[in-house]
C-alpha cells in the first residue's frame, strides 16, 4: 500500500481502525484527541487512499479542490494540505462550505463552476495538485480546462463517475473515453476503480503532459 501523505493516519477511533486526519470536525464524523475519521465510503479521494493508489500526495501541497460540496472531503484535504482553493458551483452546500472553512484558515471556498476557470484565475495560485470530484457530463474537459492550474510536476487525482457521463452505458466503456480524452492533456498513471467504496467510479491519477 502506498505511503499516505504526512498529517494522514491509520487511528483506532470508536474501536474502529481507520483514515483519520487533525482537524475541528465538520459534519459529525467521530473523533479522539483532535483526530477524526476519514470514511472512504464519503469520499471519493479516501477511497483512493484505502485503496492504496500512489496519489503523489506528501502532504503541505497547495490544492486546487473541484467539486467541494459541502466540504466532506476538502475538510480533510485542508487538514493535510497548504492552501486549498474548494471549488463549487452550488449555493446551498456552499453555504456548508463557509461554516467548514471558519475553523480552517487554509480553506478558501470559491462558488464557482469548475467549467469556466476563467472566472476564478484571479484567484487561484498554481497548485502542486488537483483534486475533482465533479458529477457532471464531460469530467475529462474540467480537467483539461483546468489543467494551466497545475505546475509542471504536479498531480492530478481525479474520480471518474461513469453516471453522469452516460447513464445508460457500461461504465468501463465511460471510463476508456475519459481517460482517452484525458490523455490529450495529462499523461496517466494509474487507474483503478473505487469499488467496494463508490459503485460505478474511477479513480485516475495523471500528471500534465
Amino acid at each position: 500500500m502506498s505511503d499516505l501523505p504526512e498529517g494522514v493516519e491509520r487511528r483506532e477511533i470508536d474501536g474502529e481502525t481507520g483514515l483519520a486526519t487533525r482537524g475541528p470536525p465538520a459534519y459529525g464524523e467521530p473523533t479522539d484527541e483532535g483526530w477524526r475519521r476519514w470514511n472512504p465510503r464519503r469520499s471519493k479521494l479516501g477511497a483512493t487512499f484505502e485503496l492504496g493508489m500512489d496519489t503523489g500526495l506528501d502532504g503541505g501541497e497547495t490544492v486546487l479542490y473541484l467539486g467541494a460540496a459541502a466540504g466532506t472531503t476538502v475538510s480533510h484535504v485542508a487538514d493535510f494540505a497548504g492552501p486549498t482553493y474548494a471549488v463549487e458551483f452550488a449555493a446551498r452546500p456552499v453555504r456548508d462550505l463557509l461554516e467548514v472553512a471558519g475553523d480552517r484558515e487554509r480553506l478558501f471556498p470559491l462558488l464557482k463552476d469548475a467549467r469556466k476557470p476563467e472566472t476564478y484565475a484571479h484567484v487561484v495560485e498554481p497548485v502542486d495538485a488537483i483534486v475533482q470530484d465533479v458529477a457532471t457530463r464531460g469530467q475529462a474537459e474540467v480537467a483539461l480546462a483546468n489543467r494551466e492550474f497545475l505546475r509542471d510536476d504536479g498531480r492530478l487525482v481525479m474520480a471518474v463517475k461513469a453516471r453522469s457521463e452516460d447513464v445508460t452505458a457500461d461504465p468501463e466503456a465511460v471510463f476508456d473515453e475519459v481517460v482517452e480524452t484525458l490523455s490529450e492533456g495529462y499523461e496517466i498513471l494509474e487507474r483503478e476503480r473505487l469499488e467496494p467504496y463508490h459503485a460505478d467510479h474511477l479513480g485516475v491519477v495523471a500528471r500534465p503532459r
